[in-house]
């Protein structure tokens, strides 16, 4: 944003000329009445300065604001694959096959171990067989130093069980401190638990739903995202859009809270919803719902993450310059889908995303194309500051 004032720039080199005038002929009255002008204009500029400098006030940010650059792991290469419009770009950011000669990777959700390295829970399939080879995805474990990245796949989480059959991977702590894997999708809700994050992981059992008077497949297990909630009880919210609460543990059974939400939510898009993402923080529950046909993504809030769900406008958009490095540099991957997140201290500090460089039907696989999952820094302590001010300020 550029601000001019008209005829200003002239009129300071005519004062400046005139107050020098003035002091040649001592006229001492003249000189004070120009230089008075100049530092009217001087104290009108340095506000004008210091206002467009400032952030943007809270109401008029949205999540995609928050943000940050991502930081290069060695160098970015313009020899990685992918498409124009994601190079130059880091191979070492994420979970990828860089050589795309074996493996596509997708979903992508970030744990913690207490031994302080970074585990990730992803699906991944045979990259010669294009992106509709996901409905063969296993469910993999990665681990990384740094919670950007590079995750060394180390494998799939359950071998022995169908082998390593799953899709829609998530992952969480539970309230006991041992974890849990959730996929969906391919399998119906299954359930895999361990006490520690390097497995084995044994199968608990699949989610069960009670549609508790409305329609059963609100309850659908697809694209399932998980979280333990503020009270100790399981809060599920799958493609459908429908609030879904267990307070007798993992498997449920868990209760339709009513229909799907999306419709009753002023500016959200009412079709080809997908993907949802659910967490607290800063003393609100967040959803952010993709939108496949419009590549937008929108973050929604909640008091009790049950109801009064308010539309918080654009989270995530894969034609604006979000996905960005700390040099500058910008990548624009044509699909991201599949938001997870990672919290520490409370706050959102990473997203993580499965991003393809072109149209899912021009990835047919033994080509430069493919998918992977990325790691993208984020301001949760800001956004939950932010947040919380927007919420007292609308009560």
């Amino acid at each position: 944003m550029a601000v001019h004032f008209k005829g200003d720039r002239s009129r300071c080199g005519e004062c400046l000329i005139e107050a020098r005038a003035a002091w040649q002929n001592g006229d001492s009255g003249e000189m004070s009445r120009q230089m008075s002008f100049l530092k009217t204009l001087v104290k009108l500029l340095s506000v004008t300065t210091l206002t467009l400098g400032a952030s943007p006030p809270a109401a008029d940010k949205t999540l995609i604001d928050y943000f940050l650059p991502t930081p290069i792991h060695g160098r970015l290469s313009t020899d990685a694959w992918g498409a124009p419009n994601v190079l130059p770009r880091d191979p070492q950011n994420g979970l990828e096959d860089t050589t795309i000669k074996q493996w596509c990777y997708w979903d992508g959700q970030i744990v913690k171990g207490p031994e302080g390295k970074y585990h990730m829970f992803a699906s991944r399939w045979d990259q010669s067989r294009g992106h509709n080879g996901w409905f063969g995805s296993a469910a993999v474990h990665a681990v990384s130093d740094n919670p950007t990245g590079p995750y060394i796949d180390k494998g799939l989480v359950w071998p022995d069980n169908q082998g390593g059959k799953g899709h829609n991977v998530t992952a969480l702590v539970l309230p006991d401190r041992s974890y849990a894997v959730v996929v969906s999708e391919t399998r119906p809700g299954d359930v895999f638990v361990s006490k520690s994050l390097d497995g084995p992981w044994e199968q608990l059992g699949s989610i069960k739903v009670d549609p508790n008077g409305f329609e059963a497949r609100e309850g659908r297990m697809s694209n399932v995202s998980m979280m333990v909630r503020r009270d100790g009880g399981f809060e599920i919210v799958a493609r459908s859009g429908a609030i879904m609460i267990s307070t007798n543990g993992i498997l449920g059974p868990y209760k339709l809270q009513g229909r799907s939400i999306y419709p009753d939510i002023p500016g959200l898009p009412t079709r080809n919803l997908e993907d949802p993402v659910v967490w607290y923080s800063g003393g609100l529950y967040h959803i952010v719902v993709n939108c496949w046909s419009e590549r937008k993504a929108f973050h929604l809030t909640s008091p009790d993450g049950i109801s009064n769900w308010t539309n918080r406008g654009l989270a995530y958009d894969p034609t604006t310059n979000f996905v960005r490095y700390t040099d500058g540099t910008v990548n624009h991957w044509d699909k991201i889908e599949r938001p997870g997140v990672f919290l520490v201290n409370g706050h959102v500090a990473y997203f993580t995303f499965a991003v393809l460089d072109v149209p899912k039907d021009q990835e047919r696989g033994n080509d430069i194309h493919g998918s992977k999952v990325i790691v993208v820094p984020f301001d949760g302590v800001a956004f939950d500051r932010d947040m919380e001010t927007l919420s007292k300020a609308a009560r």
